[in-house]
This record gives structure tokens, C-alpha cells and sequence, in this order.
């Protein structure tokens, strides 16, 4: 029975081959058959992208094999047609999220040097995740002025990829010193949350949630003082009255309403400031368990644990930040000057805080506006994809293509400044 179903198998393979070769000896004789569509498709003579980059990570190559979705959204005409992946030198991996990577780059026109943000379009299409992406960059366009938030200069897009020009903040993660250093002592954590409340507090008043608070999203720049980034998980026009329901952010630092899948307002953004205070204070998330699922318990039931070592006022204000119920808790109703007020930040002036008087108690020691020493190794250490260096060849463009096009128009943008490419 073997026997037989081998020499089956055999003979199956030996047509095989005689059809592929009369097929290919039918090419040679009558060469305009290469441009019936059906023979492109199948020796995918259209499809350069089938051609392997070895400096491509799993995630870029499985992105190649995604089906394009039928999602089409038009978000107004394009900004800046200029701009191209070949106008940086990419210089190394500093960042690496769900959709793509942060890169330091040096502009070859002036020498200067930015993060660039390069974002897969199928896996963002695929994870129906471009009113995300749209909202980052909306963001990013209301906040280049704000002294604690990261700025954009522009952005744009190519066929596959859409690209952030942002400022390259180089002082690290507030996560990766947090890590280094366990825990920060009670003057240092204040002004971080301090420079924090100023900058959720101007994103409240033009409506704007940020949902997303975490130490991997709080930069420090060279001097030390702190930049938010990362606007993916923003909410755009939400008053204080105001509320939404869409379940995101990060575990650690849910509020109990998110959780519970109810509507909840900007005082999610203060439930995280006291996430992340208490983490500095004590070096972990104020309900942290490795199992998630009784770590939601914890949020949603286990009363605040009192722990030695900080002043009264820092735990009032943890209480007050870290109260379960959003209408009572701290910022509830007059928001950030709610915050301002509280006995915690009485030692400061505010005034002093947004004009960068205050000296940072932290000196992140950066030598060089290329300086990436407080940068995780294990993104430094990568290898830069040559696919983020090169523009998209225009002239080949398919269903899909042009589909994820149309999904990001009105991505690109340019301010009417010097960082235009005219």
C-alpha cells in the first residue's frame, strides 16, 4: 500500500515538473504573456516586497503578509509631500512599540537630530488602529508649545510606512532610571509630579485625556526635567463633564471605571499620576500583581495598603489620587487646580515649575545631542532596518497599497517654519 502510494506521489511530482517546464518554455517562445495579469500574480513579478531584508525583525516580515483591511478613512488632504525617508541617516533603534520603531536620526539638510517615530501602516490597518495613530498626530499638532510635552515638527507617509518627526528627548525613560534606581526619594518624585500635573492639566484644558500615563511614556530631557510622549491612547474632545468607554492603557495603572467598562472623564489621568507617584515612592505599582486578573481585583476592591517611609502629605495625596470612586476623587472638580492646591506640592511654585526655573534634582548627564547612553541596550543594540531608510518605489502600487493610503490621508504634516523641505 506504501509502494503504492509513493509511486503515486512520484508520478503526481514528474506532471508537476512537465507542466512547469512546457509553462516556462511557453514564456520563452511568447514573452508578451508576461503581462497577463494572471501569469504577474503568479510569478509575483509586481511584488518586490516578497524580496527578504534580513535587518527586518519578525513583526516587519509577518506585517508583509497581512491582508490589507477594507476600512477607508479620510481625514483631509495630505500636508507635506516633500519629506522622505531619505532626507535622515538613520543612526540607531531607541524605542520599539506594537506598530513600529523609534529611531535617532540626523537630518542631512542641517545636521540636527530628531526621533523619528516609523510606524507599519498594515499592522496599524490590520489592528484597526488608525484612528489612534490620526489622534497621536492630532495631539502632537495642539502641544508643540507646552514645555513637558514632546514636540512634532512634521510628519509623513510613505506607501507602507507613515513617519513622526519628533524632538529627540535624550535624558531616558523615567522607567529605565526607576529601574536603576528602585525607588526615588520624596523632592524628586514631587517634581516629576509636578512637571506631570502641568502637562495633563493643559491637555484637560483643551479637552484633551491622555488615558496612557506610565513610566515608559515620562521622558527626561538633557537637564532632567520631563517630557510626555507617546499621544496614541489620547482622547480628543473630552470636557470635564465629559465622559468615554473604550477599555485601554496599561494594566498597572487602569482606574477602577476603566476596568469596570464604564464611562469615565479626566480623571482617569489623575487615578494614574497616583499610580505612578506611588510607584516612584516604593518602586512598584500601588496594586501590582503578575497575575492580571488578580491584579483588576486588587484595583477594583483591595483598599490602599499605608507604607513607612514618606510624609503625610504624600500619602494624602495618594489617597486622594488613588480613590476608587472618579467623582471622588482628587481633580474631580476643579481638575488640575485641585491638584495645584493640595499640601503635597505647597513647597513649590507653580509659576516657577512651567517656566523651567526650578532646577531639576536629577541630572541625566547627557554629553551630546546624540547621546544615547540612557537608552535601554537591548533597543540601542539593534540593527536598523534598511526598510525604514528608503523611500517606497511610487511607480509599483497595488490594491492595497493604495487602500492604506487612503486610510492615513491627512497624516502628513508640516508647520510653516524652517522644517519644511520646499
Amino acid at each position: 500500500m506504501l509502494q503504492s502510494r509513493t509511486g503515486t506521489s512520484v508520478d503526481f511530482i514528474k506532471q508537476r515538473r512537465a507542466g512547469l517546464n512546457e509553462f516556462i518554455q511557453n514564456l520563452v517562445r511568447q514573452p508578451e504573456l508576461c503581462n497577463h495579469p494572471d501569469v504577474r500574480a503568479f510569478l509575483q513579478m509586481d511584488n518586490p516586497k516578497h524580496q527578504s531584508d534580513p535587518s527586518e525583525d519578525e513583526d516587519e516580515r509577518s506585517s508583509r503578509k497581512l491582508n490589507s483591511t477594507s476600512q477607508n478613512i479620510n481625514l483631509g488632504p495630505s500636508g507635506n509631500p516633500h519629506a522622505k525617508p531619505t532626507d535622515f541617516d538613520f543612526l540607531k533603534v531607541i524605542g520599539k512599540g506594537s506598530f513600529g520603531k523609534v529611531l535617532l536620526a540626523k537630518r542631512k539638510l542641517d545636521g540636527k537630530y530628531y526621533a523619528v517615530k516609523v510606524l507599519q501602516k498594515k499592522i496599524v490597518l490590520n489592528r484597526k488602529e488608525q484612528k489612534h495613530i490620526m489622534a497621536e498626530r492630532n495631539v502632537l499638532l495642539k502641544n508643540v508649545k507646552h514645555p513637558f510635552l514632546v514636540g512634532l515638527h512634521y510628519s509623513f507617509q510613505t506607501t507602507e510606512k507613515l513617519y513622526f518627526v519628533l524632538d529627540f528627548v535624550n535624558g531616558g525613560e523615567l522607567f529605565f532610571h526607576l529601574q536603576r534606581e528602585r525607588s526615588f526619594p520624596e523632592h524628586r518624585a514631587r517634581f516629576y509630579a509636578a512637571e506631570i500635573a502641568s502637562a495633563l492639566g493643559y491637555l484637560h484644558s483643551i479637552n484633551i485625556v491622555y488615558r496612557d500615563l506610565k513610566p515608559e511614556n515620562i521622558l527626561l530631557d538633557s537637564l532632567g526635567h520631563v517630557v510626555l510622549t507617546d499621544f496614541g491612547l489620547c482622547k480628543e474632545g473630552i470636557a470635564s463633564s465629559d465622559t468615554t468607554a473604550t477599555f485601554c492603557g496599561t494594566p498597572e495603572y487602569l482606574a477602577p471605571e476603566v476596568i469596570k467598562k464604564q464611562p469615565y472623564d479626566n480623571t482617569v489621568d489623575w487615578w494614574c499620576l497616583g499610580a505612578v507617584l506611588y510607584e516612584m515612592l516604593y518602586g512598584l505599582p500601588p496594586f501590582y500583581c503578575r497575575d492580571v486578573a488578580e491584579m483588576y481585583e486588587n484595583i477594583l476592591h483591595k483598599p490602599l495598603v499605608l507604607r513607612p517611609g514618606i510624609s503625610l502629605t504624600a500619602w494624602s495625596i495618594l489617597e486622594e489620587l488613588l480613590e476608587k470612586d472618579r467623582q471622588s476623587r482628587l481633580g474631580a472638580r476643579e481638575d488640575f487646580l485641585e491638584i495645584q492646591k493640595h499640601p503635597f506640592f505647597e513647597s513649590l511654585s507653580w509659576t516657577d515649575l512651567l517656566q523651567k526655573k526650578i532646577p531639576p534634582p536629577f541630572n541625566p548627564n547627557v554629553v551630546g545631542p546624540d547621546d544615547i547612553g540612557n537608552f535601554d541596550a537591548a533597543f540601542t543594540e539593534e540593527m536598523v532596518p534598511y526598510s525604514v531608510c528608503v523611500s517606497s518605489d511610487y511607480s509599483i502600487v497595488n490594491a492595497s497599497v493604495l487602500e492604506a493610503d487612503d486610510a492615513f490621508v491627512g497624516f502628513s504634516y508640516a508647520p510653516p517654519s524652517e522644517d519644511m523641505f520646499c
